[in-house]
This record gives C-alpha cells, sequence and structure tokens, in this order.
C-alpha cells in the first residue's frame, strides 16, 4: 500500500494566506472605496458602471473640507479630546483595577459587581440625566462631558475591568517580595504591577480611544457650537443648500479622520495581541 504524498509545507502556507485574503476582501473594500472616491467628483462617484481608480486625482477635495467649515479647529477637538480620555482612562481604570484584584477590603466583589452593571445600561438611558446633571453645573455646550462622562462611564468600566484580569494573572511572589524589602502599595503598583502591564494598557488605551474618536451621541447631546464639534459631528455637516450630502466631501473628510485611528493601532497592535493572548478570566 503506498502513502499519500505529503503537501509541500509551502503549499499549505499558501493556500492559508489566499483564504485570508478572500476572506478580508469585504472588510477592505469598502475602505478602498472610501478613499477612491475621496479623489473623485459627484458625477464620477455614481457614474456606472463604477470604477475604483479615479479618472482624475482631485486634490482639491481635501482642500476644500478645510474651506467649507472650520474642519482644522474640529479635528484638533477630536484630537485632544480622545488624548485626555484615554491618557485619564489609563490612569484611573489601571489603579481601580488594581485594587479590586489585589487590596481586599470590605465589600469590595460587591462593589465590582454593581459597577459592572453600568455595562448592562445602554448610553441612551442615561444620556438625559447626565444632560441635566451637566447644565446644572453650566458646562453644556463645553468639552468637559465628552472628556469626564467617558472616564467613570461604560467605557472607564470596561476599562477597569480589564486591568483587574490582567492583574490577576500576574504572579504573587514578586509584590511579596517587595513588601519584605519594605516598598509599600504605591510603590509595588507604579515600579512593578504597571510596567509588567503594558500590554493590558496598550489595550485599553487603543479601546478607549477609539470609542472616544468615533463617539457621536455625546457630542450631539452636549455641544451645539460649530467650533466645539468633533468629527463624527463636522462629517454630517457637509451638505448643500437643502441639506443634500456633499458626498465627495464626506468621504475626502471621512478619509482624513481615519488617518489617527490607523496610527494608535498600528503602534499599539502589539500590546493589544499581548493582553488578549496572556490575560485569562481569573476571578
Amino acid at each position: 500500500m503506498t502513502t499519500p504524498a505529503r503537501v509541500p509545507r509551502w503549499f499549505t502556507k499558501a493556500a492559508w494566506y489566499l483564504a485570508l485574503i478572500g476572506l478580508s476582501i469585504p472588510f477592505v473594500f469598502p475602505f478602498l472605496w472610501m478613499v477612491s472616491s475621496s479623489f473623485k467628483n459627484s458625477t464620477e462617484m455614481f457614474a456606472f458602471p463604477p470604477t475604483l481608480i479615479p479618472e482624475t486625482l482631485r486634490w482639491r477635495n481635501f482642500v476644500q473640507v478645510f474651506e467649507y467649515q472650520p474642519f482644522a479647529q474640529q479635528y484638533f477637538n477630536s484630537v485632544y479630546i480622545a488624548a485626555l480620555v484615554t491618557i485619564a482612562t489609563i490612569l484611573v481604570s489601571s489603579m481601580a483595577g488594581y485594587a479590586f484584584a489585589r487590596i481586599r477590603f470590605r465589600f469590595s466583589t460587591l462593589i465590582f459587581f454593581l459597577m459592572l452593571t453600568a455595562l448592562m445600561m445602554p448610553i441612551e438611558v442615561t444620556i438625559i440625566p447626565n444632560f441635566f446633571f451637566m447644565r446644572l453645573l453650566g458646562l453644556v455646550n463645553t468639552h468637559v462631558p465628552l472628556i469626564v462622562l467617558p472616564v467613570f462611564g461604560s467605557s472607564g468600566v470596561v476599562a477597569t475591568f480589564l486591568m483587574r484580569q490582567y492583574f490577576l494573572s500576574l504572579p504573587t511572589e514578586l509584590e511579596e517580595a517587595a513588601m519584605i524589602d519594605g516598598m509599600g502599595r504605591f510603590g509595588i503598583f507604579f515600579k512593578i504591577a504597571l510596567p509588567l502591564a503594558r500590554p493590558a494598557l496598550g489595550s485599553v488605551g487603543i479601546l478607549t480611544f477609539l470609542y472616544s474618536w468615533n463617539s457621536f451621541l455625546e457630542p450631539l447631546v452636549f455641544v451645539n457650537d460649530l467650533n466645539l464639534f468633533t468629527l463624527p459631528l463636522a462629517l454630517n455637516t457637509f451638505t448643500d443648500s437643502y441639506g443634500l450630502p456633499l458626498w465627495h466631501l464626506q468621504l475626502a473628510a471621512t478619509t482624513l479622520s481615519v488617518i489617527p485611528i490607523l496610527v494608535v493601532y498600528v503602534l499599539a497592535q502589539r500590546q493589544v495581541v499581548e493582553s488578549f493572548a496572556m490575560s485569562g478570566m481569573k476571578g
């Protein structure tokens, strides 16, 4: 009886790559279509049969985006709000996650599960009470609600949960040795636990940045000044005098708005993969 011929390793690897490329097409094609259409005019965009490569690259579309409205200011608003939310969330969630994972205090488990109940309530349920609260403080039509609410809202809860799970997966022997050497709890956190949690911090950072960058409902409710708009709101305002979308400008603006997301993901993707690979669901 003859043994079947062994499939070459390169053939198997090539088959896997081809399969992955085929599966990625439905996800990559809309992005390519958006970038391609951002260089077209409205007539070419809706031409039939459609074309993926523009006949002429209309760089003027990207210039008009900044001339049509204060897009540069709106772009800066999104950048600095997302940056502040990310930094504050990392700081708060890392300390809270470490406390829930390592410090035993009364009702800690109950408080943690009560905190998780915030994930069960959609933002549409809490947005009205938050609006009246911020109006009472005189913070409506400012960026303060867009910075504070995500840190202590559902986004912050998810970040705290991820950090707690990661700290639980770290060995306690390192902290016990540090305590024997006379190091306090804050020293252990900043010098031992936090440096070891870089993968989790990267994961929390990119998820928080994406949440803040793509947030639409909160800016829609709390902000009504065009100069205070963030990008999700600004993209909806590229319309003509009849209220019809200017698709070539919208897609050009959307293409520009994707750049920071790609940069953040490229810089932090390794930490994200390591976080999900190493942090278990230890209770």
